[in-house]
């Protein structure tokens, strides 16, 4: 890909997105805004697996207690932007702080299994926590955001707040990614003894990052009671979490914009053709995966085109 097209296509998709809602129809445009709250989850996780090389299946965990955080400040405090988001934000990064001290110290499977046992043990803390969690049921009745006092209901509207901080959250991500920091978190991933023998502190590097991506998965889960007024359990329990894994080894683990667009895809199988499907959207889902495994091992990102000869 020349150099112009490296700039081009990116400036036409920013567009196509911002300019969504013109052209769809408000139900379009609200799964559109799923792909985006799924999207910035995925990215977030990519910054773990693809870039430092830490697989993990209990990342749900921090994006469902910044879904938590949100939807409760939302209700008992205020729901003016930017401040729930801001306390997902927070939460998200304090439960990785919290966890990542220990999970960062496995490596491999072991490192793959405690997440998927610090996911389910956050799951079980929501379904218990009643008075704040609303237990098995979920907390409902999230009010909506409101911007200069006004309530943010109308399709077009939800989906462009969420676009601005799905924005924001992803130049996070890719900030990092492009910093020199980043450049010390692919070398971890590569080849961490070698890094740790150059004099890096890989364990402090690796619980930075962790944290990093816990806070953005937070603010993505803010999105998502921001947009859907409705945090359950599952939102934080392994389901999500596979989920979020699968959307980036189909975009591409190495791969922000990769992993989004995998998110895409999943959304777009689960909660659009999934229905139409007599309940076979998880086969779907499952077969895209196999596919992607056997012909694309570097996922749709991975993709390039030829060049002219």
């Amino acid at each position: 890909m020349s150099r112009a097209a490296k700039v081009v296509v990116p400036a036409v998709a920013w567009l196509a997105l911002a300019g969504a809602p013109v052209f769809l129809a408000p139900y379009a445009t609200t799964t559109l805004a799923r792909m985006l709250v799924f999207g910035l989850l995925a990215a977030s996780l990519a910054l773990l697996v693809g870039v430092t090389g830490l697989p993990s299946l209990g990342h749900a965990a921090y994006f469902g207690a910044g879904a938590y955080a949100a939807g409760w400040f939302a209700q008992h405090v205020s729901a003016a932007a930017p401040y729930p988001l801001l306390v997902a934000a927070v939460t998200g990064g304090v439960v990785a702080a919290a966890t990542g001290w220990v999970a960062v110290r496995a490596r491999g499977v072991f490192f793959l299994v405690l997440t998927l046992a610090i996911g389910e043990i956050v799951r079980q803390v929501a379904e218990t926590w009643e008075p704040v969690t609303g237990g098995s049921n979920g907390l409902y009745g999230i009010p909506a955001t409101t911007l200069a006092g006004e309530p943010v209901v109308h399709p077009a509207l939800l989906y462009w707040f969420v676009f601005a901080v799905f924005a924001v959250g992803f130049a996070v991500l890719w900030l990092v990614v492009r910093s020199p920091y980043g450049t010390a978190l692919h070398g971890i991933h590569d080849n961490e003894p070698r890094m740790r023998a150059l004099g890096y502190p890989t364990g402090l590097y690796k619980y930075g990052v962790f944290v990093i991506a816990g806070t953005v998965a937070g603010l993505a889960g803010g999105l998502l009671a921001t947009q859907q007024r409705l945090v359950t359990p599952a939102d934080l329990g392994f389901t999500t979490a596979a989920l979020a894994l699968l959307a980036v080894i189909i975009g591409g683990a190495r791969s922000l914009w990769g992993a989004c667009v995998g998110a895409g895809l999943v959304i777009l199988v689960r909660d659009s053709l999934g229905p139409t499907l007599d309940g076979h959207g998880p086969l779907v889902l499952g077969v895209l995966f196999v596919l992607v495994v056997y012909l694309m091992p570097r996922g749709v990102a991975g993709i390039r085109p030829r060049r002219a000869s």
